[in-house]
């Protein structure tokens, strides 16, 4: 189960930072990924994280400007966001995928509810 939380309105060139907290794996490694949609627009993926903290990775569109963490401790995965735009703006969701490798959008299949985040120019 993972709940994401964190969204809100702010201006552009702000900073907001969201978290996914995640529970019911029994796994000690699996990566947890960051996915935006936007009204009208398809899904995709922003930044990825292995809980082992091993592999990150980056969309090209957010790279430089956020900042994905994990802690282990607290089952959380934090997306820290910097220097944000409207275009940024779009319900942003975290999901699981039990394969520990970042890179690919695919095989995330436990999925959070959204948060929605809103840049205002």
């Amino acid at each position: 189960q993972l709940q994401a939380s964190g969204g809100g309105l702010v201006q552009a060139g702000g900073s907001l930072t969201l978290s996914c907290a995640v529970s019911g794996f029994l796994r000690d490694d699996y990566a947890i990924g960051w996915f935006r949609q936007a009204p009208g627009k398809e899904r995709e993926g922003v930044s990825c994280i292995t809980m082992s903290g091993s592999n990150r990775y980056y969309d090209m569109s957010v790279r430089g400007r956020f900042t994905i963490s994990s802690d282990n401790a607290k089952k959380t995965v934090y997306l820290q966001m910097n220097s944000l735009k409207p275009e940024d703006t779009a319900v942003y969701f975290c999901a699981a995928s039990v394969v520990p490798l970042c890179g690919s959008w695919r095989g995330f299949d436990a999925w959070g509810q959204g948060t929605q985040v809103t840049v205002s120019s």
